[in-house]
């Protein structure tokens, strides 16, 4: 069991990402888990699902000594039941990441580029941004753009959000970690800008956004 990466962020964030390593037996056995969540997880058919579910259990307990209860709002927004603090979570077969904040609204999304990202183009993109892209660099920029949208959505706790209609992304040169900016426009058509910040490693990659 091992914390794979811990960053401090400059605006009083943090972000942990958890390697699963684990077998979903070695999980359960080392790992305390409340009953909430026992029975959550034997309700869930997927083996891959209830071991990043263990994971995320397993890094809530290795970022906090004391007990916390993790509990989703009905749009699926996770939130720490028992502290003010604001968290989301994003996980693949491989990582669990965790971002906090005391107080500032937030959102991550990772992914791996194993993953096929070319249906992000028509289902995701505005014209704008299909026509940015690079063909030397297409999967790995599909990645940003769609991990970007996901962890904006995730801020944004909102529901039927069109990502090609709504979040646009601006234009970037994808690196191995970087900045980029992106607008959130609401149905009534006010607007909030957003800076995200990212990071490529083992294959994955993460983007994060706080406040």
């Amino acid at each position: 069991m091992a914390l794979y990466l811990k960053k401090e962020l400059d605006d009083d964030a943090r972000i942990y990402v958890w390697e699963i390593t684990e077998t979903e037996e070695e999980l359960m056995a080392n790992t305390a888990v409340p009953e909430n969540e026992l029975e959550e997880l034997s309700y869930t058919r997927s083996e891959s699902r209830r071991k990043e579910k263990l994971a995320t259990r397993a890094l809530l307990n290795e970022i906090f000594p004391e007990k916390l209860y993790l509990g989703h709002h009905d749009n699926g927004k996770p939130y720490l039941q028992n502290t003010a603090m604001e968290i989301s979570i994003s996980h693949t077969s491989r990582f669990v990441a965790i971002l906090l904040h005391p107080d500032e609204d937030l959102g991550i999304d990772i992914e791996s580029l194993d993953r096929d990202f070319s249906a992000v183009e028509k289902k995701a993109l505005s014209e704008d941004e299909i026509d940015d892209l690079d063909d030397r660099k297409k999967n790995l920029q599909l990645a940003i753009y769609w991990c970007a949208k996901e962890a904006i959505y995730k801020r944004m706790s909102v529901s039927d959000v069109d990502f090609a209609e709504q979040i646009e992304v601006e234009r970037f040169n994808p690196r191995d970690e970087g900045e980029i900016e992106a607008t959130f426009t609401h149905k009534d058509g006010t607007e909030m800008e957003f800076e995200l910040s990212y990071e490529v490693f083992d294959n994955h990659v993460m983007v994060w956004v706080v406040g």
